[in-house]
């Protein structure tokens, strides 16, 4: 079960790096971390040191909002780990059994961190992959090479100082997000390489007074028995969820309501108003305010957008990455029924706990006609199958204009991690 949750993010993350690979972000980032070394820029052929090729692919992984995601946060494991192992691995030779434990030590600590933090860690303006994910990515690489107690305990210690991460990128949809988890990568492998070379790190790091915890969620109850109860018995990173859509995780019910609402027969120039029932702790985040989200200022910013989200699925029948580009924001037709997109708090949302959605089409005629997703698709409840994982991982690998041998690589590769030969090839 593990093994298959570390093949598919490889296979997922993988796919999104190299989508990404033509993209601003990724160009100044090559342009800006230069430092020359052994290891994969993914999707270019060049290469760079290995925190610099960990900050690069991170970026890219999780650049589109297109990686896969842990429910009860949410917190991005795959963009985080798989950069900061392969890095580690290409620097340190490292075996695939070596790379396995590693992406399976540092998913497993993200997701019983952000258990434990759950909405909090947002509540308090930090974002949660790129906090936790510095000490996801330091018990990753640690694990993958190995490390003795002691410099893992002081790798951790360091980390702790390393987190960082605001969410004002909400503002204005700007590039800090994207730089998160190739941050939290590369802060993984600065801080094993620091601790093994004797650099001390507080060792209470996690429940001191002055620790992460109450650093980054201070409105949290510490209740650490859920980082390590049932360890290695019970798997939170089996429960990964992948994301169908190319946009925010909760948003992705909501998709999938618009797009069977528009398989119904409905046109958009019959929709007088398609109402959304949302869980309050997102609107925040995806719905205020509402006139900008309404018309979103860039691609990226669209992808915080429920209205816009809803009226391209409606219009397009989808979410991908080919939705989410400057012409589609700017498409009148959309933005006309992101007008129309609306949303009312509904008091029994179950958020966090469960990512539901509800729209309500109201038409002009007076017909209401109601959708319901009841949780999120790719997620525990309904995951998606390894055969719609690769073809999704298909479907990016040509958006970012790869040929099949691109494709076959990331097989050798899942096949070389002893996570599954026949990965990834479409």
């Amino acid at each position: 079960m593990v093994e298959n949750a570390c093949a598919d993010t490889v296979i997922d993350t993988l796919g999104l790096a190299f989508a990404a690979r033509r993209t601003r972000y990724v160009a100044a980032l090559l342009e800006s971390w230069t430092a020359a070394g052994p290891c994969t820029v993914i999707g270019s052929r060049q290469t760079r040191e290995a925190g610099a090729a960990a900050m690069i692919n991170g970026t890219a992984a999780h650049g589109e909002d297109f990686d896969n995601t842990y429910e009860g946060c949410p917190v991005h494991p795959g963009a985080v780990v798989v950069p900061a192992v392969l890095a580690a691995a290409e620097a340190h030779r490292l075996t695939g059994s070596d790379a396995l434990r590693g992406i399976a030590a540092g998913q497993e600590l993200m997701c019983r961190l952000g258990l434990t933090v759950q909405k909090r860690m947002h509540a308090a303006g930090f974002h949660p992959t790129a906090v936790i994910g510095a000490m996801g990515a330091t018990a990753a690489v640690a694990a993958a090479m190995r490390s003795p107690a002691d410099a893992a305990a002081n790798a951790f210690g360091i980390a702790g100082s390393m987190a960082s991460g605001i969410i004002e990128y909400l503002a204005d949809g700007s590039w800090t997000k994207r730089m998160h988890a190739g941050w939290a990568a590369q802060s993984g492998l600065r801080a094993v390489a620091m601790a093994q070379a004797g650099f001390k790190g507080p060792a209470t790091v996690f429940e001191g007074r002055h620790g992460f915890l109450r650093a980054f969620a201070p409105s949290v109850t510490q209740d650490l028995s859920r980082i390590t109860a049932d360890l290695g018995t019970r798997w939170e990173s089996a429960r990964i969820a992948f994301k169908p859509y190319a946009c925010g995780t909760m948003t992705q019910p909501f998709v999938d309501c618009a797009i069977r609402l528009a398989r119904r027969g409905m046109r958009a120039a019959e929709v007088a108003e398609l109402r959304c029932f949302v869980g309050e702790g997102t609107v925040h985040r995806l719905w205020e305010p509402l006139d900008l989200k309404r018309k979103p200022p860039s691609a990226y910013a669209a992808k915080f957008s429920t209205p816009y989200c809803v009226a391209v699925g409606f219009l397009r029948g989808d979410a991908g990455l080919a939705e989410f580009t400057t012409e589609s924001v700017r498409d009148p037709e959309v933005l006309s029924l992101a007008a129309r997109v609306c949303y009312e708090i509904d008091p029994d949302d179950e958020y966090p706990h469960n990512y539901t959605g509800t729209i309500r089409a109201k038409l002009i005629d007076g017909r209401v006609i109601e959708e319901v997703q009841p949780h999120l698709r790719g997620g525990s409840r309904e995951p998606l199958g390894r055969t719609e994982l690769e073809r999704k991982c298909s479907a990016n690998l040509a958006f970012g204009g790869a040929d099949t041998n691109f494709e076959r690589a990331i097989a050798e590769l899942a096949g070389r991690l002893g996570v599954g030969a026949g990965a990834a090839t479409g």
